[in-house]
């Protein structure tokens, strides 16, 4: 492996576990097996990865999450994973793809219209209401622009103004939920956070939306908290639930351990409830009445209220 130019961008091994959710002991076996990725090394002879590998490393990903096998894709040109990755999509996201608001959006974060797309957002919240705003369109467009992001559509600085662009929205439309139908003494009260893999915090949003419109008492913690945290603060905090949120970046084994232990750490008290693309993957495992889709929430916190009927009055 020849040493890092000083000029160009590289990442770390770490830097692209997170990005792409391929761990770093996949990375070398692939690495060795298939002759991909093929890292340059920096001056400690640490290994280091040129930007268009780790765009290809995220095609990758994707295929392996819908059932490729590495052997069958490895040797293939980011050009050819990225036709196979779009022509792979089933299901709702399929169709989102081809919905006019949805690729009108897609257009705006392409073309960096960011302040056009936050107005476009915020006519839609009025227009729509809280609930069908969070449904209807802010989890469809993050669903298609995580896939478009995945097969090498749009670059990561592009993914984070729209990231952050939409965290602004939603915490504005949160606090205005909070104000109309939250109270201290509400129930149940959840604490919402992801683990220390999990860097991403948008479908945490849309989850705190959903409960505040179900009157409970949300506390977000923000990504990546440590499970001794998590289970310090759910303590603290006196949480009946902690909300966790899996991006497709995650394993669907990497979320069920870390359901598994933290649940075990809380005790029988507090529930543990996961939700997300990954999360969606673990159900069998995990128990429907554990992994939640957002259209579920208002029904599961119906739920709890009813089982816990003594608390919840």
């Amino acid at each position: 492996m020849s040493q890092v130019p000083t000029t160009a961008v590289f990442s770390s091994i770490s830097d692209v576990e997170r990005e792409t959710g391929v761990p770093k002991e996949t990375l070398r076996v692939w690495e060795r097996r298939y002759n991909f990725p093929q890292p340059e090394r920096d001056g400690n002879g640490e290994r280091m990865y040129p930007l268009e590998q780790v765009a290809r490393l995220r095609v990758v990903k994707r295929l392996l999450d819908m059932g490729y096998r590495p052997g069958k894709i490895m040797q293939l040109s980011t050009e050819e994973l990225s036709n196979m990755a779009s022509k792979s999509g089933t299901g709702s996201i399929a169709g989102d793809a081809g919905d006019p608001v949805l690729r009108q959006c897609l257009a705006m974060i392409k073309a960096h219209q960011m302040h056009e797309l936050r107005q476009k957002m915020a006519q839609s919240l009025l227009q729509l209401g809280l609930r069908r705003f969070v449904l209807e369109l802010v989890a469809p467009l993050t669903t298609l622009v995580g896939e478009t992001w995945a097969a090498g559509g749009l670059a990561i600085f592009e993914e984070h103004l729209f990231a952050e662009m939409l965290q602004s929205v939603m915490r504005n439309a949160i606090f205005s939920a909070n104000q109309q139908v939250g109270h201290a003494d509400a129930v149940p009260r959840i604490l919402l956070t992801t683990v220390p893999q999990e860097r991403h915090g948008l479908g945490l949003l849309m989850a705190e939306a959903l409960f505040a419109l179900e009157g409970a008492h949300c506390v977000s913690l923000g990504v990546q908290t440590p499970l001794a945290d998590i289970v310090e603060a759910a303590r603290v905090q006196r949480a009946d639930i902690v909300a966790l949120s899996f991006s497709s970046v995650m394993s669907p084994r990497a979320a069920v351990d870390n359901v598994i232990e933290l649940q075990s750490r809380l005790g029988d008290r507090v529930q543990v409830w996961a939700g997300g693309s990954c999360a969606a993957l673990a159900r069998r495992q995990l128990g429907p009445n554990r992994v939640l889709d957002l259209h579920d929430i208002d029904a599961a916190v119906g739920r709890w209220r009813v089982q816990n009927s003594a608390v919840a009055t």
